[in-house]
């Protein structure tokens, strides 16, 4: 414990999906707590990852992306969203360098103005900068700040780490006086067997393709603790139809097989022992439409109402 005076807030990362959020926050808190793949719309719950900066602890709310949207499953996210700014202590929108100022930004931008709160601190973090060049980072910064009043800034690369660290310490300066709101070596406050289910749909979403990552969700069924020290972790892949099933099976179980390895070893470096990982496939046909699914990735159900 520092003789500094502490600080702690929540953080909201909001901006459109695959804006690199996730990144981020994988790199401000130093360790894996949310998934990352190449596809758009893969954080469903709002998860949190506690990072430290000094004497100040930054709660940071990793938000679904905000896009249009379609189904129930859609819309929860999106309330999950704008719910996670609405309680932050600081908002920081994150945006593609290479995009810029797309459409899905201006309704952002749009939605900002009329949900952020008196004296809420908005910050304008352009992500990716490595890959357009400085006239056009510089023109995109002039708009943004011509389109709203960003209480500051910031250029940086979350996957490279440029500008991270200016972020981080100038976030931590913003949070309010107060003690710590968890323990100091603590990094998330999803329970394990939720960031578990993470790492393996994660897996599995990286390894599918089209619109089946969408339709599939993974609970963590059996947690079980050995004497040597290792862990069993049983889960269940649940698929909407029969022919999703044998697609995530793959050829005498092999995508599945492939799955549990990687998930597995990512797993092993998260809780840095030894872990027993025993996936099983099941079809449950409605399974976007049960609130208990929902409750069980952290999302509200009746969120998804139209």
């Amino acid at each position: 414990m520092t003789d500094e005076t502490t600080r702690a807030g929540f953080v909201a990362l909001i901006g459109e999906p695959n804006a690199g959020k996730s990144t981020l926050l994988n790199r401000m808190v130093g360790a894996k707590v949310s998934i990352v793949t190449h596809k758009v719309q893969t954080t469903r719950a709002r998860i949190r990852g506690v990072a430290m900066e000094g004497a100040a602890q930054l709660v940071f709310v990793d938000t679904p992306g905000l896009f249009q949207p379609k189904r129930r499953l859609d819309r929860a996210m999106v309330a999950a969203a704008w719910g996670g700014a609405a309680d932050a202590d600081i908002v920081v929108l994150l945006i593609e360098a290479t995009r810029g100022l797309t459409e899905g930004v201006e309704t952002i931008l749009t939605a900002l103005e009329e949900r952020r709160r008196p004296g809420q601190p908005v910050l304008l973090a352009i992500n990716k900068i490595d890959r357009v060049q400085a006239e056009v980072l510089l023109a995109l910064t002039e708009k943004l700040n011509k389109r709203f009043a960003f209480n500051g800034t910031f250029l940086i690369s979350a996957e490279k780490g440029h500008g991270v660290a200016d972020l981080k310490a100038d976030l931590a300066g913003r949070l309010p006086e107060g003690p710590w709101l968890y323990p100091e070596d603590q990094i998330a406050d999803l329970p394990l067997r939720m960031i578990a289910a993470e790492v393996t749909r994660e897996k599995l979403t990286l390894r599918l393709h089209q619109e089946l990552p969408y339709q599939l969700t993974v609970e963590t069924e059996g947690w079980e603790e050995r004497e040597d020290g290792s862990v069993r972790i049983d889960q269940i892949i649940y698929v909407l139809r029969d022919g999703h099933k044998g697609i995530v099976l793959g050829k005498k179980g092999e995508t599945t097989k492939a799955v549990g390895q990687a998930a597995r070893k990512d797993l092993e470096t998260f809780l840095e022992r030894r872990v027993h990982l025993f996936l099983q496939v099941k079809v449950r046909p409605g399974w976007l439409d049960d609130a208990e699914r929902f409750d069980a990735m952290g999302l509200d159900f009746k969120d998804g109402n139209s």
